[in-house]
């Protein structure tokens, strides 16, 4: 008689059935028009954020409240969000024509709008992962907040405990606390959040700003009360999509228009004709890499080319990157602010007007034809197909781009490494499906060695959602076959609108050169060292401009 086989999950299979089964609710939710998070339309979507229990997210399963989570997702929602009963998700629909303030989160490119002291307006225009994202941090916020509930509703009725009282009164209070009163308040606070006084002052001054330097009671405040409202009176929290959102996404409006803006200048200055190379980057590595050095050469003297870069990056430095800026506007640099909804800036550089015994790289060596280089600003998720796929159709149908390569740079997590390492893939694997997308890199593991940063070389997974993973799921890509290296968000669907162009659409060349490489930013396997336990710092400078370096002595010809 056969054994009976062990047909229990693995929790790496538990989770990737919950994030299956997020990606699908997601999307069903935003087809239906509308849904309650903490109502039985959002039971779904809030089981499987708590089957996943992603590591950003941290002790969301717990009964005190996640507090380096937390301030991660108020990061990246606008001002006041806790206050608000009413989420409307919207297209651009024109409120930037109104008297509406524009509210821009800190860590996300996104206008939203404060409707009243109910509603936020939250503009999407950049496609499906921005609601992805927008959701699980909603979704999260709204189980703390029933955490909070549960520690100071004491019945059905209303009552709620002293330090409930005792928080309200210091929200309340209109002028600014005293160090006494701040203290107080946080011992409070730190009874309901179930945390110590410790915990909540190391983090207190983070939610802060010089405007409100308290807003972590405030926060805490409001999360508490719209959760207590929902069980008393019934009144619960909702979140809406516009119809014109719901009409249009996934048309690739913006990421038309941004294309089409960029294509036309290109046609303009008489660049349309000439070899392109498209770099996706920041808006500070590619520029600072030709000319910095000799822009700064009197202000920033005796410096090394990375200890100039360094200087650059910190918050002080304005002056010097207006110096920066100016003379690569002299050299045939074009900027392009962003004014098409899609939320990406994009430099363009013309190689024939460079001087290049001035810049970083005076052995630049071109045929007759100088090439033109485009540097976008990041995607975001499943806007790097939007608008890749837009770049690289013909202009006005029978005018074709002469793309000799695209190249990828950007922050990615790391799965056996440390922040500030160094990631060369030779594939992309959709996480969920498991479609997967091989391409011949032109960037190698051996040209980055020496220069004290460990490099990594494999497989990457392209993930719905950064705040989605968790340690059981990317330790099964690492350890399996699949030999993942590290985590993104953009580089399958920058290869799938790659692929189509180059080798089914046939509107650039099929040997069109690809560059992939990414420097770490965090290691979801590890405890203390996820995206929530806060930025690279000067970490990132150096692996940024060595890779910026790398691609460009390859688009130059530099031996």
């Amino acid at each position: 008689m056969k054994e009976t086989k062990n047909t229990s999950r693995t929790r790496a299979q538990e989770s990737s059935a919950a994030i299956e089964k997020m990606y699908i609710t997601m999307r069903h939710l935003f087809n239906r028009g509308f849904y309650k998070p903490m109502g039985v339309s959002g039971d779904t979507l809030r089981e499987a954020l708590m089957t996943l229990r992603p590591e950003i997210y941290g002790n969301i399963a717990d009964e005190k409240v996640e507090l380096n989570g937390l301030l991660y997702v108020i990061e990246r929602l606008p001002l006041g969000i806790e206050e608000c009963r009413y989420i409307n998700l919207t297209s651009d629909e024109g409120y930037s024509k109104s008297h509406f303030q524009a509210i821009v989160p800190p860590k996300r490119r996104r206008n939203c709008y404060r409707i009243d002291a109910e509603q936020m307006n939250i503009e999407i225009t950049r496609g499906r992962s921005d609601i992805y994202d927008i959701l699980t941090h909603l979704t999260f916020i709204f189980i703390e907040s029933h955490k909070i509930k549960n520690r100071v509703l004491i019945d059905d009725a209303g009552e709620v405990s002293r330090d409930w009282l005792k928080l309200e009164e210091a929200v309340l209070k209109t002028d600014a606390l005293t160090l006494v009163e701040k203290e107080i308040a946080i011992s409070h606070a730190a009874n309901i959040l179930g945390r110590s006084f410790e915990d909540v002052l190391e983090i207190y001054d983070d939610f802060g700003s010089e405007e409100n330097p308290d807003r972590f009671l405030c926060i805490i405040f409001w999360l508490g009360k719209l959760a207590m409202e929902e069980v008393v009176t019934n009144n619960k929290r909702t979140i809406t999509f516009s119809p014109i959102l719901r009409e249009r996404l996934g048309h690739h409006i913006h990421g038309e228009i941004w294309a089409t803006h960029i294509k036309e200048v290109l046609k303009t200055n008489h660049l349309l004709e000439r070899p392109i190379h498209i770099i996706s980057a920041n808006m500070h590595s590619v520029m600072n890499s030709i000319f910095a050095k000799n822009a700064l050469k009197s202000t920033l003297k005796g410096k090394s080319d990375f200890e100039i870069f360094e200087e650059l990056s910190k918050s002080n430095a304005n002056g010097n990157r207006i110096l920066v800026e100016e003379v690569a506007l002299q050299q045939g640099m074009i900027s392009l602010p962003e004014n098409s909804g899609a939320n990406i800036d994009v430099q363009i550089f013309d190689t024939a007007k460079i001087d290049w015994a001035t810049t970083s790289f005076p052995k630049a060596n071109f045929g007759e034809q100088k090439p033109v280089l485009i540097v976008m600003d990041y995607a975001f998720g499943e806007q790097a197909y939007e608008t890749v796929d837009e770049l690289l159709k013909p202009y006005k149908k029978n005018i074709f781009l002469n793309v000799q390569s695209v190249s990828i740079m950007g922050k990615a997590g790391i799965l056996e490494g440390g922040k500030g390492d160094i990631m060369i893939p030779n594939a992309h694997i959709n996480e969920g499906t498991a479609d997967n997308y091989y391409f011949e890199n032109e960037l190698t593991a051996e040209m980055f060695t020496g220069n004290g940063i460990a490099v990594y070389e494999g497989a990457m997974v392209t993930v719905l959602g950064t705040s989605l993973q968790n340690r059981d799921l990317l330790k099964f890509f690492h350890e399996s076959t699949w030999g993942v290296i590290g985590l993104e968000m953009e580089g399958s669907h920058y290869q799938k609108a790659i692929q189509s162009a180059s080798k089914i659409r046939k509107s650039i060349p099929k040997d069109v050169k690809v560059r992939y490489a990414y420097y770490a930013s965090d290691n979801p396997l590890e405890t203390g060292s996820t995206l929530a336990s806060g930025g690279l710092g000067t970490t990132g400078v150096k692996p940024t401009y060595l890779i910026t370096i790398k691609i460009l002595e390859q688009i130059f010809n530099i031996k």
